[in-house]
């Protein structure tokens, strides 16, 4: 059952706005913060300014693949609840959750099952896992039916090409969080018609269970 979703990849004021002050806001928010490839990478400087945005009843994470000591540092006193992180062992997530004092979204980027394979060991340091697809910037696909066997007694989030008006029930039926990125863009930027779309369908999806 959906119990709520993520909107990541903001990266502008007007976006921000309109997503924390939405009647039905996502429960959570994710902004690029080092990963310099992707088209929705927030330099810092920017970041800044972006998150003195007041997030209401939304909850900021901040997304980072391998991150290294100078980036942790320089975020470490902006308004983030979550850091969503990408190729970490789970010593590393255990010492910047202890060093940083950060609720933790463990990401996994998955193509087949051989990917799964070491989900459990990150279990002690994980709040929330997240399956998501290959291609960091790019809004790839996988074959959401590898994880609906895999047992955990973490919050299971799930990523990779889903669409603003995909029957959302189906993601339902594998994960408790949805995150969507690429599935609410036009032409590479964050289409607030689109998101406006989403949210309702998550909200009347709640409504409904």
């Amino acid at each position: 059952m959906i119990k709520g979703c993520k909107i990541c990849g903001v990266s502008d004021p007007d976006t921000l706005n309109f997503i924390v002050n939405h009647p039905y806001p996502p429960k959570f928010v994710g902004f690029i913060c080092n990963y310099q490839k992707s088209p929705r990478y927030v330099e810092f400087k920017k970041l800044e300014k972006l998150l003195n945005i007041n997030k209401n009843n939304c909850q900021y994470v901040a997304v980072l693949v391998k991150p290294n000591e100078e980036i942790l540092e320089k975020i470490k006193n902006l308004p983030f609840d979550y850091y969503q992180l990408y190729d970490c062992t789970p010593e590393q997530i255990n010492s910047i959750k202890i060093n940083y004092n950060k609720k933790i979204i463990t990401a996994f980027t998955i193509k087949d099952k051989s990917d799964l394979e070491k989900y459990q060991d990150f279990n002690k340091v994980t709040d929330i896992y997240l399956f998501d697809s290959k291609g960091y910037e790019t809004s790839e696909a996988f074959d959401h039916n590898l994880i609906t066997d895999i047992k955990i007694d973490k919050k299971l989030m799930l990523a990779g090409n889903i669409k603003y008006n995909d029957d959302l029930n189906n993601y339902g039926k594998i994960a408790d969080f949805i995150d969507l990125s690429g599935g609410l863009e036009t032409s590479g930027l964050k289409d607030q018609s689109k998101i406006e779309i989403f949210l309702n369908k998550v909200k009347q999806i709640k409504n409904e269970t």
